[in-house]
């Protein structure tokens, strides 16, 4: 939903969001997958911009939102811009989170930062430009604990600046749960891996159920999204619970054999078995993918080998593949989509 602010507040309306992001070469596939159905959008090197406006602490590759609320085809029109912002009257989003604390006071500190977008810029460029801006702003400059962060960038052939917000890397907290698996998914990738298969999860459903020790689950609960996890391990469903219980999340998790699963999700994630302890024989995995099409329209798959031909006898369709690599071994993720 993009907000709208009257003349009295010193702001405009946003007209679009700018999201800067960052991967690893490995994931490229993965962030590139994630970003797009995040934002609808084909993200363009380093940056995105969108209509749409997510939390930037939804994806673990973005690192700032900038809300474009002025635009000039120069810096010089950008300057006369920039007069209009008074800091004085800048209030705090109450339906943002942002990395600064403060109350409910006047905000009074602010600090421009120079993005990389379609133009990427040096160090020095970067804080010329921060100055050359910041200078025009009403308020006082503050580069260690700034009360409000405004964001600057080229982008889409002419300047933007607007709010801009700090994304907290949410999912690293999570990274010391009391239990563990050697080969489970990263916070990272079990983050994307949900964003991928649920985009857009309000008054939707999401099922994992080879959930292991809830990796997926503990990322799908801290977005507030409505998910139930089963595993067919009484060990796993108890350490899942384990976990959940370490964060103050609800046990959402049961024993379960996704064979014998009834009802109907919005999305499921499956995560394939494939340890030394369970691999899976051709005929187990088809059964598994059938009856994981029978719980759910959009399916997000993911293997360690090339499983395109079990996914079409399931009746699964394919929409995207991406690859995460790590060393020599290779994960696939397919986001499929079932007709009933």
């Amino acid at each position: 939903m993009i907000k709208q602010y009257d003349s009295q507040d010193q702001r405009h309306e946003v007209s679009s969001y700018l999201y800067t992001y960052a991967c690893h070469e490995d994931e490229r596939e993965l962030c590139a997958l994630e970003l797009k159905r995040l934002l609808d959008t084909e993200p363009q090197p380093g940056y995105v911009e969108t209509p749409i406006a997510i939390s930037p602490e939804r994806s673990p590759f973005v690192h700032y939102r900038l809300d474009i609320q002025w635009e000039a085809h120069s810096l010089e029109a950008l300057e006369q811009l920039a007069v209009q912002i008074n800091v004085l009257n800048e209030r705090e989003d109450a339906d943002l989170p942002t990395f600064y604390s403060h109350g409910d006071e006047a905000l009074r500190t602010f600090k421009l930062l120079c993005l990389d977008a379609q133009q990427t810029f040096s160090y020095e460029e970067k804080r010329q430009l921060e100055r050359r801006i910041g200078m025009c702003i009403h308020g006082k400059a503050q580069m260690k604990q700034p009360q409000l962060l405004f964001g600057m960038a080229y982008s889409g052939g002419r300047w933007v600046l607007g709010r801009c917000y700090l994304a907290e890397s949410v999912w690293l907290q999570h990274n010391d749960k009391p239990r563990h698996y050697s080969t489970a998914l990263s916070t990272r990738v079990a983050r994307a891996a949900v964003n991928i298969a649920l985009p857009h999860p309000t008054g939707r459903t999401l099922i994992d159920p080879c959930c292991g020790i809830g990796t997926v689950l503990v990322e799908a609960l801290s977005m507030n999204i409505d998910i139930v996890g089963y595993d067919l391990n009484p060990l796993a469903v108890q350490g899942a619970r384990e976990n959940l219980q370490h964060y103050g999340m609800p046990n959402i998790v049961s024993i379960g054999d996704l064979r014998q699963l009834k009802g109907s999700y919005d999305a499921l994630i499956l995560d394939l078995p494939y340890n030394l302890c369970s691999v899976l024989e051709e005929d187990e995995r088809l059964h598994m993918l059938q009856a994981a099409a029978r719980l759910a329209h959009t399916q997000l798959v993911i293997s360690t080998e090339n499983i395109a031909n079990s996914l079409a006898e399931a009746g699964l369709t394919v929409q995207h593949i991406c690859h995460l690599h790590k060393g020599k071994f290779t994960r696939y993720l397919w986001l499929c989509s079932y007709q009933f």
